[in-house]
């Protein structure tokens, strides 16, 4: 039992430094492309505020949250290791 309190201690760590990397670098990207379609268009107006409002609808699109698979796939695939080496 301890040691599977153990395996779930470290696989949660792990998977939240894994999450928090792959949240930063993706909501960086985004941050990028905005930029870049400002320039491309030759927009007028303030710029940090046009990208603030973009990072904000950003933060509640579809992609933001498929993002939470990280916690999601490998937890399943584990439960499902366990399961049929165990029980089949």
């Amino acid at each position: 039992m301890f040691a599977l309190f153990r395996l779930s201690a470290i696989g949660f760590v792990v998977l939240t430094v894994i999450y928090i990397c792959l949240s930063l670098y993706s909501r960086s990207v985004r941050r990028g492309k905005l930029e870049a379609e400002w320039e491309e268009e030759n927009m007028t107006g303030d710029r940090d505020l046009w990208i603030d409002q973009g990072l904000q609808d950003y933060d509640g699109s579809l992609r933001r949250k498929l993002i939470l698979g990280v916690y999601i796939v490998p937890v399943t695939l584990v439960i499902t290791l366990i399961y049929f080496m165990n029980f089949h």
